[in-house]
């Protein structure tokens, strides 16, 4: 009788309650957030456009970098202009249906970053060490036996998460101490058992960005091989794989502190907590285009081209 109480009240309405305890400072927020939010549209945008127009950036490796773009542009677009909103205006309830939508597209998104990662490694692999077969490669029915699996992987994993915290009946409260919807932070609302949905969560991580981090690192542990024993020939390769090892450490640390600040006894506060959660999603976006534009000579130059031509016009 009692669950069934429980499932007749539970809440299909929720608030997000991020960052309140800072009071009058909170509206504050919105400065370095919306600072944030129109650096990652406008890098990502100029780098997508860059790709997609010039004929000489549509190999493998820059059509990844555009992809990335598109990965880094759409993260933002999910959750920071609701953010916002509520910094401003309180502007801060969302449905239970809004609310897993919002899951679902941000972790399925999210997935990507280390996805993506994955398959740049696995580009420079085939054109370091096997440079007789990197053309083949190229083909986009070889590369896309690469993207079936962890398309499929991260899609049923999401799925998954998403549907299991469908199934919960909410009425312990329905403010979510956070500004998005991540997975942990609705679940732990409910008043059911939750254990399916921490092993299913934890899977999630340990599977796609541990799993990629594993790739990614065997992956380059070959390619510094090789590279060592070619002398100096291929360093500015070298040296574009430890930037990638970098970010992807980053990423990964944040995203694991985040997962797991829910699961394990700490003294870490909500709002650091939502500032890390935040982080892994949104300083990947802001410096991803400066990492894997501006740093890549090829597309420096077409971006410095492209700001010629604009300004001559504008002159003329």
């Amino acid at each position: 009788m009692k669950n069934f109480s429980a499932h007749n009240n539970s809440f299909t309405d929720f608030k997000f309650n991020g960052f309140y305890s800072l009071g009058e400072w909170r509206p504050f927020l919105f400065i370095p957030f919306f600072l944030m939010f129109l650096l990652a549209i406008t890098a990502n945008s100029i780098l997508i456009y860059l790709i997609i127009s010039q004929r000489s950036l549509h190999s493998p490796m820059y059509v990844l970098i555009g992809l990335m773009g598109v990965v880094d542009l759409l993260l933002p677009i999910f959750f920071v202009p609701n953010m916002l909103l509520s910094f401003l205006f309180n502007w801060s309830g969302i449905s239970l249906i809004g609310c897993l939508t919002q899951m679902f597209f941000l972790h399925f998104v999210g997935t990507f970053q280390t996805t993506l990662l994955f398959w740049m490694a696995l580009d420079r692999y085939f054109a370091i060490c096997k440079p007789l077969y990197y053309h083949k490669y190229k083909e986009i029915c070889n590369f896309l036996k690469f993207v079936y699996a962890p398309l499929i992987r991260n899609g049923l994993l999401i799925i998954a998460i998403v549907s299991f915290a469908g199934r919960l009946s909410f009425c312990v409260t329905n403010v979510i101490d956070h500004c998005f919807c991540e997975h942990m932070a609705l679940v732990q609302l409910a008043c059911g058992d939750i254990s399916i949905n921490s092993i299913v969560g934890l899977l999630t991580v340990f599977l796609v960005p541990t799993a990629d981090f594993i790739l990614i690192t065997a992956s380059y542990v070959v390619i510094f091989t090789s590279v060592f024993k070619s002398g100096k020939t291929h360093m500015k390769a070298l040296n574009t794989c430890i930037t990638h090892l970098i970010v992807l450490s980053v990423a990964l640390i944040s995203a694991l502190i985040a997962f797991l600040s829910y699961r394990i006894r700490n003294n870490i506060s909500s709002n650091n907590r939502i500032v890390i959660s935040v982080m892994y999603l949104c300083f990947p976006s802001c410096f991803n285009p400066i990492i894997y534009g501006w740093r890549t000579k090829e597309i420096r130059h077409v971006f410095l081209k492209f700001i010629n031509q604009n300004v001559f016009s504008l002159e003329k």
